[in-house]
């Protein structure tokens, strides 16, 4: 944290995963540099690391916007410093607060920001006070709303004839957006379950309110090569062992691969996804959890040759390969050369691992890369 080279101090920050509140808190505010403070910022908000009080407090009040525009994003940060945000002085500090300050708000605040000087405030405040208030076709057909009228299709209270309007007449794109829209009501969901674009019936089968058989019964084909995130609805479901239980029996790639991204599972779901037939389920679950099996990682090593998302994961030294697969004694002291560098780390990092041991381990075998 306090190394000279700022490279250092950034790598920190993306790959550490066990930084607690106050050493990120000292992390940030430690850089005089501006830049070097707002993408610190970034960070811990991208990775929904909590700071201290004091410290979001003093990240709020930073001299720049940018600073300031990215601490709306921090996870938890108080409703009192979200209210003062969303009166910020800058017009993009003030639209990035909109979202997240609304419930907190007074009428006369939200009715400010409705009528902000600045149009993109405007149109913020007016995208969320829809979110509550269903949006007539003549909000959308005014053109107000310019290049964020997609976002109203995705996550605004559209009024029923509207919704209706696109789901029949809507163009494959708006229809896309649509079908992601948290609001729609169930029976135009299942219409467009049943839509001819395959992108539109894709975007359906990854709802959260589904049933897991009506999510089967979705017919598209699956890129298991293609680039995904995890959903966000199954990543706040990672504390509820029932919820993961029931999503990893899920048909749905992307939903399995979401569960397989937690850190902590229990045994019998961690068992079923270290057999999935997709192999990034099993290369996630390698990536993320604690409790990822020996035998799944070193199978995993034989054919992901890429980086590693997350390079020091699993980190649970009673599972390593050392004390449970069939190598000779021998192999066990000087370390298995074909181990992902995540094993051998874990060995390195563990009471058992010897500076000699260390040394021979990460001087054969592939090098340790970030991901």
């Amino acid at each position: 944290m306090a190394h000279p080279d700022w490279k250092v101090r950034q790598l920190l920050a993306e790959a550490q995963p066990n930084i607690t509140s106050e050493q990120w808190s000292r992390l940030i505010l430690g850089e005089r540099n501006e830049r070097y403070r707002w993408i610190l910022t970034l960070l811990a908000a991208d990775r929904r690391e909590q700071l201290t009080e004091a410290a979001c407090a003093q990240l709020a009040a930073d001299s720049s916007a940018r600073v300031r525009e990215e601490t709306v994003r921090l996870h938890g940060l108080p409703a009192e410093l979200l209210i003062a945000l969303a009166g910020d002085a800058d017009p993009s500090v003030r639209a990035s607060a909109c979202r997240a300050a609304w419930p907190h708000l007074e009428g006369p605040a939200r009715t400010a920001l409705l009528d902000d000087p600045d149009g993109r405030v405007r149109v913020r405040a007016l995208l969320r006070y829809h979110q509550d208030h269903p949006m007539p076709r003549s909000v959308l057909d005014s053109g107000d709303l310019g290049n964020e009228a997609n976002d109203a299709l995705r996550d605004c209270h559209l009024e029923r004839a509207l919704a209706r309007h696109l789901a029949e007449h809507g163009d494959a794109a708006q229809r896309r957006l649509l079908a992601a829209n948290p609001h729609l009501d169930p029976d135009l969901v299942l219409r467009l379950a049943q839509d001819p674009e395959e992108s539109v019936r894709f975007e359906v089968s990854k709802r959260p309110d589904l049933t897991e058989e009506q999510r089967a019964g979705i017919d598209f084909d699956f890129d298991p090569g293609a680039h995904c995130r995890p959903l966000d609805w199954v990543r706040a479901l990672h504390d509820d062992p029932d919820a993961m239980r029931r999503l990893a029996a899920s048909s749905h790639p992307l939903v399995r691969r979401s569960v397989a991204r937690a850190r902590r599972l229990p045994p019998d779901v961690v068992a079923r996804l270290s057999r999935d037939e997709d192999r990034v389920v099993q290369l996630f679950l390698a990536e993320s959890c604690d409790d990822a099996p020996a035998e799944m990682l070193l199978r995993v090593w034989q054919w992901w040759t890429g980086s590693l998302s997350t390079p020091d994961r699993p980190t649970d030294i009673r599972t390593s390969p050392a004390e449970t697969c069939s190598a000779t004694p021998r192999t066990r002291t000087r370390g298995c050369v074909d181990w992902p560098w995540t094993i051998r780390n874990r060995q390195t990092n563990s009471s058992n691992g010897s500076p000699g041991t260390a040394t021979r381990k990460y001087g054969t075998g592939r090098p340790p890369t970030g991901g």
